[in-house]
């Protein structure tokens, strides 16, 4: 069997630690793709019983991650990201930030991280500096306050608790101190959806947003479900966040070329010692019918299924084994009966 990288024990779990604090931030900028090549068709038939658990078990865990598709999304956010932290590194007042929105499970979150992520790998291609923190990723809090957005960051940041006395900014203060010192110049805000300006929590919670991008020299980089409709807009603050914001948005893929060029690229991912190339794609018009053109269902699709053919012994994805295969609510609901299954 031949593997790379080896895999050691726990490596797996741990990739799907959520990137929340700054130790798992940098094991997901760390972390390539695994990397698998199938054993020659006569080598992988005289594996032993045991040699044929391992080399299946890592094949699935290859398979549950298989490929980040570089959709024209992702291309997008990462593009007009780029250029933003440029635009933005000698700016003294106000930077300009960006905005992905979109329904959910269109990519949103994934897109940012990968910007994150590769803006983390050139900085530190650029300096040999291991207390640099290029890139901070948060969340916004669900009917959250402005201490606990201040949290969020000393969260990702290890900073020791603060006392009960410590208000919003105090810790404000702290983590703008800590990150001017850092010379971070990139921040992520995640589910920015979640703030409302409608309500007087959002209202405060977003001051304090705006006390962060006022007090660090960075790009801020927002993502959240249909920004434009959540009330983030609303209100003189909410004009404030449209003058200083690009709005990139994303959606379901129609079927069109590119719906196939992703289908083709996860196809050629597969490790599966009886599948043709190209028995995918023929089946891409109903894999958008069954997807609804979500790429995040697409994706669970052909993971999910690729495991069961290596489960069941028939090392190929066939129509019975796609119809197998159960999706999210929204895609179920939205997509003809499987009992309609087509090849293209």
């Amino acid at each position: 069997m031949v593997v790379s990288p080896e895999p050691q024990p726990g490596v797996v779990e741990d990739r799907r630690i959520p990137a929340l604090t700054l130790d798992a931030w940098r094991r997901f900028v760390d972390d390539d793709p695994l990397v698998f090549r199938c054993l020659p068709t006569d080598e992988w038939r005289a594996l032993d019983g045991r040699e044929r658990m391992k080399y299946d078990e890592f094949r699935m865990d290859y398979h549950s991650e298989l490929i980040v598709l570089e959709t024209s999304t992702v291309k997008q956010v990462m593009r007009q990201g780029r250029l933003l932290t440029i635009l933005n590194k000698r700016e003294s007042s106000a930077r300009r930030g960006l905005i992905v929105s979109g329904e959910w499970a269109t990519g949103k979150s994934t897109a940012i991280k990968q910007l994150g992520r590769a803006h983390e790998l050139r900085i530190r291609n650029q300096y040999a500096d291991p207390e640099r923190i290029p890139v901070v990723y948060i969340t916004a809090p669900p009917k959250g306050s402005p201490k606990k957005l201040a949290a969020q960051f000393a969260k990702f940041l290890g900073m020791p608790p603060f006392g009960q006395r410590a208000n919003e900014i105090d810790i404000a203060d702290a983590v703008c101190r800590v990150l001017t010192d850092a010379r971070t110049d990139l921040v992520i805000v995640d589910e920015i959806h979640n703030v409302n300006l409608a309500t007087s929590q959002g209202e405060d919670l977003s001051d304090h947003l705006k006390y962060f991008t006022e007090h660090l020299p960075c790009t801020f980089i927002y993502a959240g479900i249909n920004v434009e409709s959540s009330g983030l807009f609303t209100g003189i603050r909410g004009k404030q966040i449209e003058a200083r914001c690009v709005m990139t948005r994303t959606g379901k893929f129609p079927y069109q070329a590119e719906w196939l060029s992703l289908v083709r690229a996860m196809e050629a991912a597969l490790r599966l010692h009886r599948h043709q190339d190209g028995d995918l794609a023929k089946r891409a018009k109903y894999l958008h019918q069954r997807t609804g053109g979500s790429i995040s269902s697409l994706s669970h699709l052909i993971r999910a299924a690729a495991i069961l053919a290596i489960v069941d012994g028939q090392e190929a994805i066939t129509s019975e084994i796609l119809d197998e295969v159960e999706l999210d609510h929204a895609a179920e609901s939205t997509a003809p009966s499987r009992r309609r299954r087509g090849k293209g």
